[in-house]
């Protein structure tokens, strides 16, 4: 009998999970509205998952209201277990070769203008999980032209077989987020290599520089801002184009603690720093998560998208 998919746990007894107060510059409300219920029932009748539900979004009623939503693909049972992610983890169920059509029928349904794909770690087969991100692009762009699309990859081993897949299906964006800084990979996410992330970040800019990449960090995590200054700097290095800095919010009080909430200015501060660096785009806020404002990224630095329709 195979094992029942669990939720992300952290051991209580190696971590004080307990939560500090959220400060009053931090409100999250209730995504709500007709279009917000449209699109909900819309996903639930596909039998389609979504970041933005998944992850309890905190934008999720702005950006499905603005036209942009995030998808979850390969299955809704993760093969790592990060002490950050609420997402089940376990042993996945085989890839269902049909889901590209299924997303692409959605995006269209859903009129979007932006579609972000993102998906759980398929460590189990990373080259097939690359073949439906590719299929998933090819497939929205022939039944949705016009929208943008943005894939947030997993680190796929730091295969570059599995990132050429997807590289030579164009998205507009290679997004791979980093989360927290290396110090404190054992802890936030024990099966993530730097050097895995490096070969999808430096290598999507080597196969195809036309294509913006794009990287995002949580603070809260235990890191410095010495930290996540050294760290910009080193995503620079690697040529990344875009950066979203955000606030780690404790989904549940068994996974890891916030271990400090940071006041806007510092927010600001970080964004102005990667500015001066080189950045072409920073979203630096405490509810800031990877595809806010995306559609606007697209429009503003897109040589992919330009191309594609003919924009001047």
């Amino acid at each position: 009998m195979s094992k029942e998919p669990t939720r992300k746990r952290v051991n209580p007894e190696v971590i004080d999970t307990t939560p500090i107060r959220r400060p009053s510059w931090i409100k999250v409300r209730a995504p709500s509205g007709e279009t917000v219920d449209h699109l909900r029932n819309m996903m639930r009748s596909k039998e389609l998952h979504t970041v933005c539900e998944e992850a309890n979004c905190p934008n999720m009623g702005e950006c499905w209201g603005s036209g942009t939503a995030t998808f979850l693909i390969l299955g809704d049972v993760c093969t790592r277990r990060c002490g950050f992610c609420d997402i089940k983890h376990g042993k996945p169920l085989p890839i269902d070769w049909e889901e590209p059509e299924h997303v692409a029928q959605a995006v269209k349904a859903m009129d979007l203008k932006h579609a972000v794909i993102t998906s759980v770690d398929r460590d189990d087969d990373n080259l097939g999980g690359a073949k439906i991100f590719a299929s998933v692009i090819q497939r929205i762009r022939e039944v949705h032209p016009g929208c943008s699309i943005e894939v947030l990859i997993p680190d796929f081993q730091g295969d570059p077989e599995a990132l050429k897949i997807v590289m030579d299906a164009r998205p507009e964006i290679l997004n791979h987020n980093l989360e927290t800084v290396e110090r404190l990979f054992p802890s936030v996410q024990p099966s993530d290599r730097l050097e895995w992330s490096k070969v999808v970040l430096v290598g999507a800019k080597q196969m195809n520089p036309d294509v913006l990449t794009k990287s995002g960090v949580m603070l809260g995590l235990g890191e410095t801002l010495e930290e996540i200054r050294a760290e910009m700097e080193m995503l620079r290095e690697w040529n990344v184009d875009i950066l979203t800095i955000g606030q780690y919010l404790q989904p549940s009080r068994h996974h890891l603690p916030v271990s400090h909430y940071y006041p806007l200015e510092d927010f600001e501060a970080l964004k102005e720093f990667g500015l001066s660096i080189g950045f072409r785009w920073v979203e630096s806020n405490p509810l800031v998560r990877s595809s806010y404002h995306a559609a606007e990224q697209v429009r503003a630095l897109s040589t992919v998208h330009k191309v594609l329709y003919g924009l001047k």
